[in-house]
């Protein structure tokens, strides 16, 4: 009966995209954000990619979403817009696994681009959805408590099953997954790492969010994310000081994944190996982030 549920689920979804319904959540972004389109790469599907060893990435043309496999079922960190699920189960079927085999929900952040979907996997497979303390409360309203958005942008509520913690080892079979608490662009913002050994060789691995300031984020005067420019500085020191090989982000763009990778090509752990890149990232927000804060202290200063 439950796969019958998931199988008219997934037709509903993919009729919808074809005859371009816009979904209950981006009518809301619309009305909230006049003019408001959802970006074409959110929407673009892109081929699975195998990462290095049990990590893939089977989300779309900028959206991320990652895949861990292990010998008890998987972990599925992230969705992207709503209806993103019709893509996702068809990239981790071509990579020979299945939808149905996640066990773990996990996400980055709890913005809506990167949880829409959630709720609908959560329902179809029996998955457990794991989330941080900070970010727990915004995937279970919907959007609505987001600091940022304000529950403008909103999406299908998720309960959430177990609270993460920083530091916090996550195992599933023979895998081993690491929480970062990294806050900042969401108040619960979390990275995970592990280790892949390849080919004799050992890697350390980062799925990283970013410390990306939001268009319109206030950093010193926010009621809504009072201590975010403490948190944000904090990410930084945090992230230059990790010791990691390979890196990928939120964002396909935000660690150069088309730089990398071209569609078809040969799959070698090489591929993504950037710890240069990862820290030159990290600084350029950073350079950012003191631009802004100078900005709005001088504005104060004025005021």
């Amino acid at each position: 009966m439950k796969q019958l549920i998931g199988i008219i689920f997934l037709f509903g979804l993919v009729n919808a995209q074809m005859h371009g319904e816009p979904s209950q959540y981006t009518k809301n972004l619309e009305t909230a954000f006049p003019g408001f389109e959802m970006p074409a790469t959110w929407l673009k599907n892109h081929p699975p990619v195998r990462i290095i060893g049990n990590l893939y990435g089977v989300g779309g043309h900028d959206l991320s979403v990652y895949l861990i496999t292990s010998s008890d079922g998987h972990i599925l960190i992230n969705t992207g817009a709503e209806g993103s699920i019709v893509d996702i189960g068809s990239n981790i079927d071509l990579l020979g696994f299945k939808l149905k085999d996640v066990k773990v929900l996990l996400t980055m952040q709890s913005h809506f681009d990167h949880t829409a979907d959630l709720a609908h996997i959560k329902e179809l497979v029996g998955a457990k959805m794991y989330a941080t303390q900070q970010d727990a409360p915004v995937l279970e309203d919907g959007g609505v408590s987001d600091p940022h958005f304000g529950g403008l942008a909103t999406f299908r509520p998720v309960t959430v099953d177990k609270i993460i913690r920083d530091g916090e080892v996550i195992e599933l079979g023979d895998t081993r997954l690491t929480v970062h608490y990294h806050p900042g662009h969401t108040e619960g913002s979390s990275s995970y790492s592990m280790t892949v050994v390849e080919g004799g060789q050992t890697y350390n691995v980062l799925i990283a969010n970013m410390g990306t300031i939001n268009p319109g984020k206030q950093l010193l005067i926010d009621p809504t994310y009072p201590g975010v420019a403490d948190d944000f500085s904090e990410t930084y020191k945090r992230q230059k000081m990790m010791d990691i090989d390979i890196w990928v982000a939120a964002h396909k763009s935000q660690y150069n994944f088309f730089e990398k990778y071209v569609a078809g090509q040969r799959y070698s752990p090489e591929t993504f190996v950037d710890p240069e890149g990862f820290l030159d990232a990290i600084e350029v927000l950073e350079v950012q982030y003191i631009k802004q804060l100078n900005a709005e202290l001088k504005q104060r200063i004025n005021h």
